[in-house]
Order: structure tokens, then C-alpha cells, then sequence
């Protein structure tokens, strides 16, 4: 199996399992015991999920040890596909029309990033300079979109969401190829990158977290757009990545990301068709029509 072929396979085992544990996040957040940091400590469904992030979280890192970011990080939007028909279902619900649009542009438009972004095995890693760097700039960014205390900033969190991610992508890459070299594991730069990932993997989770308070579809949309987009920019300028194709390839890219940032709009107006079942709460769609154009993704 080449390198790529296992990269592919890591990614749809960890898709799965990252959307279990959205479609678990997503009902805690809309039930009393999100409310608090406390009750979530003392929920063992809150547990539960924090576990297959974490499992997740590890099939990742093999990824990133046989795929570069440009080509792993895209590949997380078969978490929505998976997420978004299992989150209906525990609802008690079909998934609506313009749900499964939604999904599906989404999904193509990261497809078409695909195409360009295939590329051999990672080889180059990040300086304790850069990952410090790509560390501050990630964290100032996010702070800015979570300084809003509006109920309603669900999006803006995604997107702080997506951005923890795709810097523990990268910081994470560079901790796999380390030790895929046999070089020291415990070295200052290796054991500080390992901690700041850490730090972003449990930051992306508790920030998804409070953007499912109103609902799964357009929140895990914007996490699963932001993350490669802002992956692909760290790849491409501090870790020699390139999208393959020249100006083709651009244009590859171009239509992606407007067909992807499609999809999320259509995710952001969606009424399902059947309301969901008893317990179940407000429906996915119902808080966050209001909140298109108010989050730059």
C-alpha cells in the first residue's frame, strides 16, 4: 500500500469517528448539562466523546505521517457526510433536501481541493520559531472571533474551531515525521510542539462544543472548511507543500472553496422537513438562519 493509499484510509476511520463524536457533542450542547464546565466534567456522555475525539484525534496524526496537510486535512469533510445523516436519525428525523445539498456541495467543493493537493509524504517540519509562530497568530485570531459574547456566535466558534485544528494538524505533523526519522522524541522542540498540541486539540474541542448549542449541519460545515483552508495556507508557506497542476490546479482550488462555501450556505438556511423527535430540541436550522454573513469563512 503507497503512502497516499494509507493517508486515504487513516482519514475515513478518523471521519467516523469524529462524527460520532460530533452528533454526541452537538445534543449535550443543546441540553442543560452543556450549560457548564462542571456538568460537562461530571457527564459520562461527555466522556464518551471526548474519547472518540481523542481516537480520532490519533488515526489523524498517522495521516499526517503518510499524507501532507493539503491532502489530509480536505479528506475531514466525510466527518459532515457521516455526521449529518446520523445527527437526523438521533433526532428522530429525515435529513432534509437542502441538508443533503448542502452536504454534498460542501463534500465536492472540498473534492475539487483535493485534486490539486495530492502530494508525496510529508518531509519537512516546523522550527520551534514557527510552531510558536503559527501558535500566537492562530490563538490571536481566535480570541477575535470568540471576544463576542452574542449567544447566537455559533459560526464564529466553528471557525475558531477550525483554526485550533488545522494548527494541531500542523504542529502534529511535525511531532510524526520527527518520529517517523527516529529523532529525538524528547528533544525541546519535539516535547513544546507536542504540548501545543494539546492545547489546540482540546481548545478545537471545547470550542465545537459551544458552536453545536444551535445545532450540527452548519457549525461541523464551517469546522470541516476552515480546517483545510487554513492548513493548506500553513502548508503551503512554512512546510514547502504545493497544490499540484499550476494555473489548472489554482482554478481546481478557486471552484472548490466557492462550491464548499455553497454548501455551508445552504447548511446555514436548512428546515428540516420533520420536526425532530421527543427530547430532541430545537432542530439544526432553526438558530442559525440569522447568522449568515455574520461569520467570514
Amino acid at each position: 500500500m503507497n503512502d497516499t493509499a494509507l493517508a486515504v484510509g487513516l482519514c475515513l476511520a478518523s471521519a467516523v469517528a469524529y462524527a460520532a463524536a460530533a452528533v454526541a457533542q452537538e445534543r449535550l450542547a443543546r441540553a442543560a448539562v452543556a450549560r457548564s464546565a462542571k456538568a460537562l466534567l461530571g457527564s459520562g456522555a461527555w466522556w464518551w466523546s471526548a474519547g472518540l475525539n481523542a481516537a480520532a484525534a490519533l488515526l489523524h496524526a498517522a495521516a499526517l505521517r503518510y499524507g501532507p496537510l493539503t491532502l489530509v486535512q480536505p479528506l475531514g469533510a466525510l466527518t459532515l457526510v457521516a455526521a449529518v445523516p446520523l445527527g437526523a436519525r438521533r433526532a428522530g428525523r429525515r435529513v432534509a433536501t437542502t441538508e443533503w445539498r448542502g452536504t454534498l456541495a460542501t463534500v465536492a467543493g472540498l473534492g475539487l481541493l483535493l485534486l490539486p493537493a495530492s502530494g508525496p509524504a510529508p518531509d519537512d517540519t516546523l522550527t520551534l520559531i514557527e510552531a510558536l509562530a503559527v501558535s500566537g497568530a492562530t490563538l490571536a485570531v481566535i480570541l477575535m472571533l470568540t471576544a463576542d459574547k452574542d449567544p447566537r456566535s455559533g459560526l464564529r466558534h466553528a471557525t475558531a474551531s477550525g483554526l485550533a485544528s488545522a494548527a494541531a494538524s500542523a504542529l502534529t505533523q511535525t511531532v510524526a515525521v520527527a518520529a517517523g526519522r527516529g529523532g529525538a522524541l524528547l528533544s525541546v522542540r519535539v516535547v513544546a510542539v507536542a504540548l501545543l498540541v494539546v492545547v489546540f486539540a482540546v481548545g478545537g474541542m471545547l470550542l465545537s462544543q459551544r458552536a453545536y448549542r444551535g445545532g450540527l449541519g452548519a457549525p461541523l460545515a464551517v469546522v470541516n472548511l476552515a480546517n483545510p483552508l487554513a492548513a493548506a495556507v500553513i502548508g503551503m508557506v512554512l512546510l514547502g507543500e504545493r497544490l499540484q497542476g499550476g494555473v489548472p490546479g489554482l482554478l481546481l482550488a478557486g471552484a472548490g472553496a466557492f462550491l464548499a462555501a455553497r454548501g455551508v450556505l445552504l447548511l446555514t438556511r436548512t428546515t428540516p422537513s420533520a420536526g425532530p423527535g421527543p427530547g430532541a430540541g430545537p432542530h439544526p436550522g432553526a438558530e442559525l438562519s440569522v447568522q449568515v454573513g455574520r461569520v467570514a469563512v
